[in-house]
């Protein structure tokens, strides 16, 4: 009886109080699929210009397969977390030359794709071919806790596994796809983690967590490590009208993106420590100093500076050789992928 009051109040709030989403209004799974990728672990303000940018410059799956990866690390700047774009991209090719351009429209189907994992299959199947699956995210996982009074730790695969199968029963077998989006909404809108509003909810009258006053430890968590701290030191090598820029490679953060010289140690060091191991750079050839910029990301903090040399062609071609770097025009650094970190350092400064 619970579970069946429970799909239909939750059906009623979302209907008088859903946001207009332009990727609600459509049953295709690219752009669902689109905008589940770009909306992991981003805010729907933040989200929805690359939602409709990625629509604009890649219109289809075709199009977004046959972009350079370079394009598509290009247009995702900003957004943090690279290898989603990565994946997205893989995963586009891997639906044209499998699949003839079309996605598989089960849930099962779609976890054969790579990049996609449970909740966007379960996504896709549910939005776009309205399959009996359920989501499960982070919004669903406080709603569930609360309302049902799960205490046990959240990141654990038993936990895990409870909240799936719970979640599975409660699904209607009539529009699991407006049910989906509905506990989602709820849990971003009025169910939410710092301030849930108690007591306008539906579901005050049997919510465990309302009634036990638990609303703001559920649901449970394992306390996070601590962030590891890393000092970065960016040597901005220019000569003319280039920079020298390298290419990050993998088993790293921002694989794909392109940096300036990077040395990076172990405390905070002065530029003339840095310059002790540098026996073609001198201070007579420093331009600027930028930072420091401070850059948390899930796991580390970066602390980073920048300083900028204008060097003779010969210093610079030396540098280049040495550590394998690449020429970038000043006027194109712009459109060239790079971490958020730089593009922040930029923007701050003309150079």
């Amino acid at each position: 009886m619970i579970q069946k009051k429970f799909h239909k109040e939750l059906i009623r709030w979302y209907l008088k109080n859903k946001r207009e989403l332009p990727w609600r209004e459509t049953t295709d799974p690219y752009p669902i699929w689109l905008s589940e990728i770009i909306l992991q672990q981003t805010r729907v303000q933040q989200g929805m210009p690359y939602y409709f940018a990625f629509l604009t410059q890649f219109p289809s799956v075709f199009d977004l397969a046959n972009a350079s990866e370079k394009d598509v690390l290009s247009l995702w700047q900003g957004l943090g977390y690279y290898s989603r774009a990565r994946n997205l991209h893989k995963t586009a090719q891997q639906i044209v030359t499998e699949f003839n351009g079309v996605f598989p429209d089960s849930y099962v189907g779609l976890l054969t794709l790579k990049g996609v994992g449970p909740y966007t299959a379960a996504a896709i199947a549910s939005f776009a071919y309205k399959e009996k699956v359920s989501v499960v995210d982070g919004n669903v996982y406080r709603v569930l806790t609360r309302v049902f009074g799960i205490y046990e730790d959240i990141t654990l695969n038993t936990t895990k596994k409870q909240i799936a199968e719970l979640a599975q029963s409660l699904i209607p077998t009539k529009d699991p796809d407006i049910y989906n989006q509905a506990i989602m909404e709820f849990g971003a809108m009025h169910c939410t983690p710092a301030d849930p509003n108690c007591e306008n909810c539906p579901f005050s009258g049997i919510c465990v967590a309302y009634s036990a006053g638990d609303q703001k430890i559920l649901p449970l968590k394992a306390k996070a490590k601590a962030k590891q701290n890393r000092f970065f030191n960016y040597f901005i090598i220019r000569n003319g009208d280039v920079v020298l820029m390298k290419e990050r490679g993998a088993n790293d953060i921002w694989q794909g993106l392109y940096e300036f010289w990077l040395h990076e140690t172990e405390r905070i060091v002065s530029l003339d420590e840095l310059l002790l191991d540098q026996i073609r750079l001198t201070e007579k050839h420093l331009r600027a100093e930028y930072g420091p910029y401070k850059h948390i990301l899930s796991h580390q903090i970066l602390h980073a500076s920048f300083y900028a040399f204008d060097v003779p062609k010969i210093i610079f071609n030396a540098i280049k050789k040495q550590y394998s770097m690449q020429e970038i025009n000043i006027s194109e650094i712009t459109q060239t992928p790079k971490p958020v970190l730089i593009t922040k350092c930029l923007r701050a400064h003309k150079f």
